[in-house]
């Protein structure tokens, strides 16, 4: 019979990753990876490092034990910065009424230590699995998937993937994307006093941004998926002007572009280079995109009828989630990354998005607890032969 996990060891790893401040910006996962290095290579883990930037690290630890698939458990070592509001210090863990509480507890430190609980439990039950298993965890997915993509393009070979997010130990197997296109509106530039001699890029954006809502509403949000929703085009920031006096000459705007399974991200650039098009057309607006701001990817799914979801669903129900899915997320994560190396893969993890990146961050005690186990059941079951 399987192990059980240790609860105490739980509560102590989380406690010390929390410890680790890993907050992004600037990173600085070194410190979480030397912490899963030390872990993971006393029970005969291959550990290798990928220092991509200084401080900016990918781990990943693989154990060989026999012929058989590659399973992979993922999540990121960043976290967002504490911010203000806290009850207590944000890196010291604290428990309170089934609790606990600490920056990264749900997003993504509790399910990173859930994840080392579980592939201690897998290294020690060998007879139980034969395949590959890896661990590996990864920088910067908080701002732009620095370390997953970086990670995907060398092509590794994994057939399952895991992604630790918080999903409240529910399966989800879609995600959305997203795109940033920075777009400047020029005007022509005038002495405020005689606003008839230019051309007031403000004014100009205000235009544009009838048309993007008509976009949204006519076209964007028509394209929806099962899981995931409805894809959306919004604007986000909007900046104009650079003197009190001086009619503006450019504005910019930055526009999201949220992404749904089966949309393409070319075909996406191209659409929205046809809206400025038609804006120029329709009123001879002038348009450029400056830049496409860094995100965390695209949109994937995995279909719900797979090996690996089925599996994932099946763990869960046995562990008493009563609801297990499959859902989608409205944001993105690494999935999508995981995905492009050929890997079917899915999301779960303890605790929920509702209280990530927020004051007083949380995980429930035994909902991390749990999680472990689900790890481990899905990946005796992907890798049962």
């Amino acid at each position: 019979m399987s192990a059980a996990p240790d609860i105490a060891r739980l509560k102590r790893q989380l406690a010390e990753l929390v410890a680790l401040r890993s907050e992004n910006p600037p990173g600085r996962e070194f410190e979480v990876a030397l912490y899963v290095r030390d872990q993971l290579a006393p029970l005969g883990f291959e550990v290798v490092f990928d220092e991509f930037k200084p401080g900016r690290v990918n781990i990943e630890a693989k154990l060989a034990n026999g012929p058989g698939p590659v399973f992979a458990f993922n999540t990121h070592m960043d976290v967002v910065p504490a911010g203000e509001g806290w009850s207590s210090d944000p890196f010291v863990l604290r428990e309170s009424e089934g609790r606990l509480y600490g920056r990264g507890a749900c997003d993504c430190k509790g399910p990173l230590a859930a994840m080392l609980e579980a592939v201690r439990l897998l290294a020690a039950d060998r007879a139980a699995w034969s395949g590959t298993l890896l661990a590996v965890f990864v920088a910067d997915e908080e701002i732009a998937s620095e370390g997953a993509k970086l990670y995907a393009s060398r092509k590794p070979h994994i057939d399952f993937a895991v992604v630790g997010e918080p999903t409240s130990n529910t399966v989800y197997s879609a995600h959305k994307g997203s795109l940033r296109p920075l777009v400047r509106v020029l005007g022509v530039p005038a002495h405020s006093g005689s606003p008839h001699l230019g051309e007031n890029a403000i004014y100009r954006a205000g235009e544009l941004l009838s048309l993007i809502a008509q976009t949204h509403e006519n076209d964007v949000r028509h394209r929806s998926h099962p899981l995931v929703g409805s894809a959306s085009l919004t604007v986000t920031r909007i900046h104009g002007g650079h003197a009190d006096n001086v009619l503006p000459g450019a504005c910019e705007l930055l526009l999201d572009r949220r992404l749904v399974p089966g949309e393409d991200e070319d075909a996406v650039k191209a659409d929205i280079a046809a809206m400025l098009r038609l804006a120029h057309e329709r009123t001879g607006l002038r348009t450029e995109i400056i830049e496409w701001k860094p995100t965390t990817g695209g949109a994937t799914e995995t279909a719900p009828d797979r090996p690996i979801v089925l599996a994932s669903l099946a763990a869960c129900r046995a562990h008493a989630i009563a609801e297990p899915g499959p859902f989608g997320f409205q944001g993105a994560c690494d999935l999508v990354h995981f995905r492009s190396t050929g890997a079917e893969g899915v999301v779960i993890g303890p605790g929920s998005l509702s209280v990530a990146h927020k004051a007083d961050e949380f995980v429930p005690a035994d909902e991390f607890a749990v999680s472990s186990l689900i790890y481990r059941d899905i990946a005796k079951a992907m890798l049962a032969g």
